[in-house]
């Protein structure tokens, strides 16, 4: 695990799996860090995957904000740059979904394909943010912490799985308040649904058929839109990824082994 500094931010990166395969990049979700994508390790049998903390994050910079979109994904193109990686795939969940819609839209080049689970084009309203950023500010985690556990899971997986869950809601308590508002500010005014018919990379649209925050009706909305766009859904909410981890994964390599964009290989 290492860090790169680019206009004096250190973003926080993991790079595994099997060497000299393709490159899987996964973007983490609001109020994560790269260790979400622990359920995904599996994947390393077939990809180099490409983990990181997205800017206010994990054990990335948390520079005071408001940041923007095109900030988080440039973070991303800056990443691939210092490790000399010419294309990838990219896997992007909830907030890291919005993340890979931009990339797809202004840097068509780089990326192979898309996986967009659990997120929308428009996620939310801004007021919602606006409000959700200044409690944090004001507060601290403690009040977006509390609400998180029924967002991101069912109750089901809940009662079973709670190993799983404590961390997750442990870490969000402990996130930093200005990062996490910045990334609000971003999502406030983040709105890509008239952008994303201009997507050219095959895309897979993953949907929870149990998720409250961005909904199936959301990943309808993206699927009509995106030109080469794939749709399934997950016996799952908000963290498909991890509620749903074997037929996560199982969609995804089968996505990306049968969606070859071109004849040239991707990664570094």
């Amino acid at each position: 695990m290492s860090t790169i500094r680019v206009d004096q931010e250190d973003l926080f990166y993991s790079l595994s799996g099997k060497s000299g395969a393709p490159v899987l990049v996964l973007s983490n979700s609001l109020g994560t860090s790269h260790s979400m994508w622990s359920p995904q390790e599996a994947l390393g049998g077939h990809f180099q995957l490409l983990r990181y903390d997205t800017r206010g994050h994990g054990q990335s910079s948390k520079p005071t904000g408001p940041y923007s979109l095109a900030q988080l994904g440039q973070d991303v193109l800056n990443l691939l740059d210092h490790l000399g990686i010419r294309q990838a795939a990219f896997c992007g969940i909830s907030m890291g979904g919005l993340i890979g819609q931009w990339l797809g839209i202004h840097a068509p080049e780089r990326f192979t394909h898309l996986i967009l689970a659990n997120t929308a084009a428009r996620i939310g309203t801004e007021q919602g943010w606006r409000d959700r950023a200044a409690t944090v500010r004001a507060q601290g985690m403690r009040p977006v912490a509390e609400g998180a556990e029924s967002r991101w899971f069912t109750p089901e997986y809940i009662q079973a799985n709670a190993e799983t869950v404590a961390p997750l809601l442990q870490a969000l308590h402990g996130a930093d308040a200005e990062g996490y508002a910045s990334c609000c500010d971003a999502l406030a005014v983040a709105d890509l649904r008239e952008d994303i018919r201009n997507i050219e990379a095959p895309a897979l649209v993953v949907a929870g058929r149990h998720d409250p925050v961005t909904t199936p009706a959301d990943a309808d909305f993206m699927a009509d839109r995106i030109p080469r766009s794939t749709r399934i859904d997950l016996p799952a909410s908000h963290l498909s990824n991890i509620e749903a981890a074997a037929s996560f994964n199982e969609a995804l390599i089968a996505f990306l082994g049968s969606n070859r964009r071109g004849q040239t290989p991707y990664g570094v």
